[in-house]
C-alpha cells in the first residue's frame, strides 16, 4: 500500500482514494500511479499508526517538501491531514503543501480551516473553470454548482495565512483560461496552467 511516494524531488502523501469530484481530466482514469511509483490505489484508508510507520521507513534524504496529494482529495480526511501534518512538523524540517479542490466546507461543515494556520505552508487549489456552470461540467462535483463559490471562499480564507495558488488544466480553451486568470488576479492569487496528460510519466 503506497502512502508516501516521490515525485519531482518531493514527498507526496496519499491518504485516501475518496473524492467528491470526478474531473474530466483526472489522471486516475488513465493510470494506476504516477511517474513509475507503485499503485496509488489504497487497499484501505491508512490509520495514523500506518502513516507514521510508513513515514519512518520512507527514504526522505534530500527531500525538503511534503505534499498532501495522492489518488484522492486529501481533505476527505481533513482531521488526518492535520494530524499527519503535525507529526511531520514534529519529526522533520519539511515544508508542507496541500493540493486540494477547496471543498472541505461541503465535505466537513464543522471543520475549522484556521487549524491549518502555521501548519500548512502553501496550498494549491483547483480553480478549473471560469464560472460555476462550467466548473460543474469540468469538475463534476457531487455537491453541484454551489461548489464553485465554496472553493473561491476557501481560497480567499487560506490566502490570509499561507501562500495560495490556483491551478487550471488546459482542457478548457484559451479564452476561459484568461477569464480564470482575471479571477485569480482580482483575488491576488497566482494561477498556474497545467498541461493535460494521459500518461503517468509526464504528470504535473
Amino acid at each position: 500500500m503506497t502512502i508516501f511516494y516521490k515525485f519531482e524531488g518531493k514527498m507526496y502523501i496519499n491518504l485516501t482514494n475518496g473524492c467528491p469530484c470526478k474531473c474530466v481530466f483526472c489522471i486516475r482514469d488513465n493510470a494506476d500511479s504516477i511517474s513509475g511509483n507503485d499503485s496509488l490505489w489504497l487497499e484501505h484508508e491508512p490509520s495514523f499508526e500506518e502513516i507514521t510507520a510508513a513515514f519512518e521507513t520512507f527514504d526522505k534524504k534530500g527531500i525538503s517538501e511534503a505534499v498532501f496529494c495522492g489518488y484522492g482529495e486529501p481533505m476527505v480526511r481533513a482531521d488526518m491531514v492535520v494530524k499527519t501534518a503535525e507529526y511531520i512538523r514534529e519529526h522533520s524540517d519539511m515544508k508542507l503543501r496541500l493540493n486540494t479542490n477547496g471543498l472541505v466546507k461541503l465535505m466537513h461543515p464543522d471543520f475549522d480551516i484556521n487549524c491549518l494556520k502555521g501548519l500548512i505552508d502553501s496550498v494549491s487549489i483547483s480553480l478549473n473553470a471560469p464560472s460555476a456552470a462550467r466548473y460543474n461540467e469540468v469538475t463534476r462535483p457531487s455537491f453541484g454548482e454551489k461548489s464553485y463559490e465554496v472553493m473561491l471562499d476557501f481560497a480567499a480564507k487560506m490566502k490570509e495565512f499561507c501562500h495560495t495558488a490556483f491551478t487550471v488544466v488546459d482542457i478548457i480553451d484559451s479564452e476561459e483560461i484568461e477569464v480564470c486568470r482575471a479571477i485569480a488576479d482580482k483575488m491576488g492569487i497566482p494561477l498556474r496552467v497545467r498541461a493535460y496528460v494521459t500518461d503517468n510519466e509526464s504528470y504535473t
